[in-house]
């Protein structure tokens, strides 16, 4: 009985925070100690660094065992080693290849322990390394996606906006934006399914991705989410899955992201806040401290024309792709 809840816990130590979808198996022999290459490369640092330390001192213990169980470790004085302490500091030596030369192996058994002991130091120097230089190889994007999702009209049309933004200070090229909404839904059978739609956008991709960019989806008569509410969605527990994929000009890499946005995080009738502005020389910022703000449609919006604020900066709705 307690199977699932020690599968949960020790799933949240070695898994971390990580977004992948909490779902009960039942029946699946699959489990993720079985894939343990993947785990190792997933799990957080702090675990994957625990871990390889906590192993590597419990094979030096066992190996310390198992020299004071044959004898034949001997001091450079001709006396024995008094505690168990020391032969773990002579297999520590012997599997990190130090050899400071205070203890050496005496008698034939020790010799072929060390022996073991450094072809199991060579392979676990050897798989450590490799699983170090792997998790820092692999490609990772720093993209921001906006807490929130809203939606209001747009060129008299109601649209569906979120936004997006790249937090380093380089290019992504050809950047690709994926939408999908999943929902519950019935057969005109009665057969129950969580199905997918592809939501196209205004613009589902842009050539140079630096800045801000708002994605949009025109909500048509008898098309995607035409006729929706909060509850309609609630009641299918409906998400919007968004990836977003492409090349990072720094690491000549193909990077990607994605977020989810659950029912309760869009917004009906209202707006993004402006966050890229332009101060007195023309300069473009990005203020990331408005980027999940919003505000409610009280009136048609009017487009600033010279207005200055006192910092000295002119805001402009205009962001980096839409």
């Amino acid at each position: 009985m307690l199977r699932p809840q020690i599968r949960r816990a020790s799933k949240k130590v070695f898994v971390g925070n990580s977004t992948y979808p909490e779902i009960e198996r039942i029946g699946d022999p699959h489990s993720y100690w079985g894939d343990i290459y993947h785990l190792l490369l997933t799990m957080p640092w702090p675990t994957f660094i625990g871990l390889t330390s906590g192993l590597y001192l419990l094979v030096n213990a066992l190996f310390a065992f198992a020299y004071s169980w044959g004898d034949g470790i001997a001091r450079v004085s001709g006396s024995e080693p008094e505690q168990l302490l020391d032969l773990f500091f002579f297999s520590v030596q012997t599997m990190a290849s130090i050899g400071y030369g205070a203890m050496y192996p005496d008698s034939l058994y020790a010799h072929w322990l060390v022996v073991i002991e450094s072809l199991v130091g060579l392979f676990f120097i050897a798989m450590t390394t490799g699983l170090v230089y792997a998790r820092f190889s692999l490609p990772t994007a720093r993209i921001l996606f906006s807490s929130v999702a809203v939606i209001a009209p747009f060129n008299g049309v109601s649209t569906l906006m979120f936004r997006t933004a790249n937090k380093r200070k380089n290019y992504i090229l050809e950047a690709q934006l994926w939408v999908t909404l999943v929902r519950d839904e019935y057969s005109d059978e009665g057969d129950f399914m969580r199905r997918f739609h592809d939501v196209p956008l205004v613009r589902s991709h842009t050539p140079i991705f630096s800045l801000s960019w708002t994605a949009m989806h025109q909500i048509e008569s008898g098309g995607l989410l035409d006729g929706d509410t909060v509850e309609t969605l609630e009641r299918d527990r409906a998400e919007i899955i968004v990836t977003l994929t492409g090349l990072d000009e720094t690491l000549a890499q193909t990077i990607h992201a994605r977020h989810t946005f659950q029912a309760k995080d869009i917004y009906w009738n209202y707006r993004f806040d402006d966050i890229l502005l332009s101060n007195a020389q023309g300069r473009r910022l990005i203020d990331f401290n408005r980027f999940h703000q919003i505000h409610p449609i009280s009136k048609p919006r009017q487009l600033p024309s010279g207005r200055t604020l006192s910092n000295g900066k002119i805001p402009t709705p205009i962001e980096d792709a839409l």
